[in-house]
């Protein structure tokens, strides 16, 4: 019998009907805290833009493992009891932290004062059977408190403790039990899966990257089923081997920008109805009406099948005094360290010409820069807010994404961020926090298509939130409608969805991996680095390099370190079965 293809539509609905079956969270791991107090069910913890929070304890270091756990989800300020009220006035949320022999008369005495100041106040307690949790409970029983408690400070019970707090761990004994709401950071453990085999694989596959000098150094992150099953660095920031790579470091994500800065927006302001993929340039920006832009849809934009021009190189026309070594009133735009250039040049001159450049090979997939200025620009004129912030109040900031933004040398020391190109060409300079790519620098350092920097911890957090289809931290930020819309396959002529890029459906290319599936989403990042989501096994992927250091090099590529480390990833979870 013939078999007849079933329309798009109908593949798309079934594909999307088996994604969703697969469960968001698979706690194996058994957590030991118990939840005694839950006023108001403010366990676990969610919109962490409405919170202050501070940790206080007898010993900062003594409860080093807990504090640096809590840490991982949010800004949380660590103190220890002297000076409490001047230390935690301006904080709105206070956890407490400590043994029975810790919290002394005196420490309580000064806590019921938070109290009394309509700060919520969260106990932590670590004793056996309760001995402090039910001194606590009697002590303040008419007020306001959440109490915890674990048998004992062990740096494992502490983890749990905080993860329990922010739901990275359900509480699944006692009365009140929660559900994971976070990623769990908990090294595999019970994942069913052989951590030492892949470690051993990826850790070779690492090496031979700086061995061979295409990479000094690296982060690689895995989590499956909302559990971090890997996380590790490698080598150095640059070949001096001066700074050693940390899982913490932030990187240029280049390109990773349009998926995780530009495109998020663009899905907020969809859902809203504020902006319609089906509208025109023309309909939202002005200065594109009476353009060969005019009547082009959002969504082609999307697409990348507007015929743009892949890439203009703005940097290469400039005139003799655009650019200078230092800050003057006419010179503000800083592109690198002692290099500005003049004010202005992105409005006056690089917009422009991107509004008047040709149109060649409409409805065919062209991947262009050009469609992510255009995307911003949407954005920007909808919001009357700079992209960059808005993103960070209607997202980032909410979800716990604390390094993720653009310019990060205004946020964050320049040891923190891991270096780029010497460029030899432009700014003749080392690029150390400030955007490799050299439109997006010239256009002030926020993008559409480029100059996002993150950690690795940050970008696992967003790719978490498209796992859940638009829930974090017990948060709905998207309707799964709209995430399943802009990551699934909305093309005829290529294998992109809306912003995102997906795996290759022609096995012979193996992009991204040769194990990858059907369900794959994520992108790459011309600095070298990805991220790639995989619903079908609920995994995410991510590598974050400096490949353009100390110049561009096509190393990365040649070794094909990525797709490996993919692959021996997949691998593992495939043994598993």
């Amino acid at each position: 019998m013939k078999k007849t293809a079933l329309p798009k539509f109908f593949v798309l609905f079934f594909s999307l009907i088996s994604i969703t079956a697969f469960g968001q969270y698979k706690q194996a791991v058994d957590n030991h805290v118990l939840l005694s107090k839950n006023p108001s069910q403010s366990i676990p913890l969610k919109r962490l833009d409405e919170l202050k929070i501070a940790v206080v304890t007898a010993s900062p270091a003594h409860y080093a493992p807990f504090v640096s756990m809590l840490q991982r989800y949010a800004e949380v300020s660590s103190f220890d009891f002297h000076q409490y009220d001047e230390k935690t006035k301006y904080y709105n949320t206070i956890i407490v932290a400590g043994t029975i022999e810790d919290l002394r008369g005196d420490y309580l005495a000064m806590v019921q004062q938070s109290i009394v100041n309509r700060k919520h106040v969260i106990f932590c307690t670590f004793s056996p059977q309760n001995t402090v949790a039910g001194t606590l409970n009697n002590s303040f029983r008419q007020q306001n408190i959440t109490l915890l408690d674990v048998a004992d400070a062990s740096p494992a019970h502490q983890e749990q403790m905080a993860m329990s707090i922010f739901g990275g761990l359900g509480i699944t004994e006692g009365q009140n039990k929660t559900e994971q709401t976070r990623l769990q950071y908990t090294k595999g453990e019970r994942s069913g899966l052989d951590i030492a085999k892949m470690t051993q694989k990826i850790d070779a596959i690492a090496q031979e990257a700086i061995r061979e000098h295409a990479v000094p150094g690296l982060v690689v992150m895995a989590v499956k089923n909302g559990q971090v099953i890997f996380e590790k660095s490698y080598g150095y920031h640059t070949y001096e081997n001066k700074i050693q790579t940390k899982t913490t470091d932030i990187f240029d994500l280049a390109s990773i920008s349009k998926i995780a800065g530009t495109t998020p927006v663009i899905m907020h302001l969809q859902e809203l109805k504020i902006v319609n993929l089906d509208s025109t340039i023309g309909r939202y920006l002005y200065q594109a009406k009476g353009t060969n832009k005019e009547n082009i849809p959002l969504r082609t934009v999307m697409l990348h099948e507007a015929g743009f021009t892949p890439f203009i190189p703005f940097y290469r026309d400039l005139k003799k005094g655009d650019l200078q070594t230092f800050s003057s009133e006419s010179h503000q735009v800083k592109v690198a360290d002692n290099s500005y250039l003049i004010n202005n040049y992105y409005q006056d001159v690089m917009w422009p010409t991107m509004l008047k450049s040709s149109i060649k090979n409409a409805g065919k997939y062209i991947y262009s820069d050009i469609s992510m200025y255009v995307m911003k620009e949407v954005a920007e004129h909808e919001t009357s807010q700079p992209m960059d912030e808005y993103v960070t109040d209607f997202l980032y900031a909410p979800i716990g994404m604390k390094t993720a933004g653009y310019n990060p040398r205004n946020r964050f020391e320049k040891d923190a961020i891991v270096p780029t190109e010497n460029d030899t060409s432009f700014r003749k300079v080392l690029l150390e926090g400030y955007v490799h790519d050299q439109g997006a620098a010239m256009a002030g350092g926020v993008a559409g298509h480029a100059g996002l920097f993150s950690t690795a911890n940050d970008l696992a957090i967003y790719a978490q939130l498209l796992l859940n289809r638009g829930d974090y931290g017990g948060v709905r930020f998207y309707n799964p409608a709209t995430i399943d819309l802009f990551t699934s396959n909305q093309s005829k002529v290529s294998r992109r969805g809306l912003g995102f890029d997906r795996a290759d459906p022609d096995p012979k290319k193996e992009y991204p991996s040769k194990l990858a599936n059907s369900s794959v989403y994520g992108h790459t990042g011309y600095t070298g680095t990805c991220i790639w989501i995989d619903p079908k096994h609920q995994l995410t992927y991510i590598f974050l390099s400096n490949r353009v250091h100390p110049q561009v090099s096509t190393k990365l590529y040649e070794l094909n370190v990525r797709s490996r480390i993919q692959d021996a990833i997949y691998e593992t979870i495939n043994e598993a079965k």
